[in-house]
């Protein structure tokens, strides 16, 4: 269940509640299916990225089978202060995933927020945020079986056409004990329509807890106006990240220094080739011709990216 062990940089608080606390906006990746695994998480820890999460494992599948918690989920040294997001409707079930990784992580998120049909048909993701009851029902499982009071447990919501709902939903949620809530400032049905940053603002105000602001943020600026926007403690990205890993230290596109740092990381793990040349693809977007990007796309072993980036790079 644990990976090779590898050291990474630097002397950060290992609990989230102390990054909330310091002061400083909180700079975090976002779960992504497939994408913030434990290679990509190394990556953007380089380049002062705060926290990090895992991609959404199904709560029940990981307590029910050893080989689903091998292949969801690996973990090392380096790899904290770390969020494990679950997909769960049961609080026991929800309770035992947390118990079974409480040793390796820093905290568990609950995943309220995820639209995508399958999630919401089987009563995951998005479709809890109209059910605060079982929300309130899973925190307090947790709160009550897991003894460890730097444990954190937080949620991660999409907001409701009527805010008032919302508002609603986060305070009974803080009321039992959530450490803080990330907020995407879209509804189920938006998809790409503009962040609604003002919604996340009157979420942010109606609690005492941390929040998080989530959605459309690209570059470090983003981060720094979405901040004074809402007044949010922590700014989560998804997207942004994967286009530009090292957006957090201020870079306006991914350096060839960070995809060096992919290559030597990606390697050393033994990222799967796909997964690999899918991470370079989003790196190299906005640094590559269209021609280029004909040649790059196409490419299908790790040699012959390795021998394309050495050509037209010197990586």
């Amino acid at each position: 269940m644990i990976g090779d062990v590898v050291e990474t940089k630097p002397c950060q608080p290992k609990v989230p509640m102390d990054l909330f606390h310091s002061g400083q906006v909180v700079k975090i990746c976002a779960p992504m299916v497939r994408y913030s695994k434990l290679a990509f998480r190394t990556l953007v820890r380089k380049y002062k990225c705060d926290l990090c999460y895992t991609p959404m494992i199904v709560a029940a599948d990981f307590v029910r089978s050893a080989k689903a918690r091998d292949s969801e989920f690996t973990t090392n040294k380096g790899d904290h202060p770390l969020i494990v997001q679950f997909a769960a409707k049961e609080a026991q079930v929800l309770c035992d995933a947390a118990r079974i990784i409480s040793p390796f992580a820093d905290g568990i998120d609950l995943n309220c927020g995820c639209p995508q049909r399958w999630a919401m048909a089987e009563g995951y993701g998005a479709c809890l945020i109209n059910k605060p009851e079982l929300i309130q029902d899973m925190v307090r499982h947790i709160r009550n079986q897991i003894d460890n009071p730097r444990f954190s447990v937080s949620i991660k919501i999409r907001i409701h056409e009527d805010l008032k709902r919302t508002v609603d939903l986060c305070q009974k949620a803080e009321a039992t004990g959530v450490s803080w809530i990330t907020v995407h400032g879209r509804s189920v049905e938006e998809r790409h329509q503009p962040v609604h940053y003002d919604a996340i603002k009157i979420v942010k105000q109606s609690l005492s807890i941390p929040v998080v602001a989530n959605g459309d943020v690209k570059t470090l600026k983003d981060t720094e106006n979405v901040h004074h926007l809402t007044g949010a403690d922590g700014v989560m990205v998804a997207r942004g990240l994967l286009a530009n890993p090292a957006m957090f230290a201020g870079y306006e596109e991914t350096p060839l220094k960070c995809i060096q740092d992919w290559v030597d990381i990606a390697l050393e793990h033994g990222t799967p080739f796909t997964c690999f040349h899918h991470h370079l693809m989003y790196m190299m977007e906005r640094i590559t011709s269209k021609q280029e990007k004909k040649v790059f796309n196409v490419l299908s072993s790790t040699s012959a990216v390795l021998d394309y980036l050495n050509d037209h790079y010197g990586v």
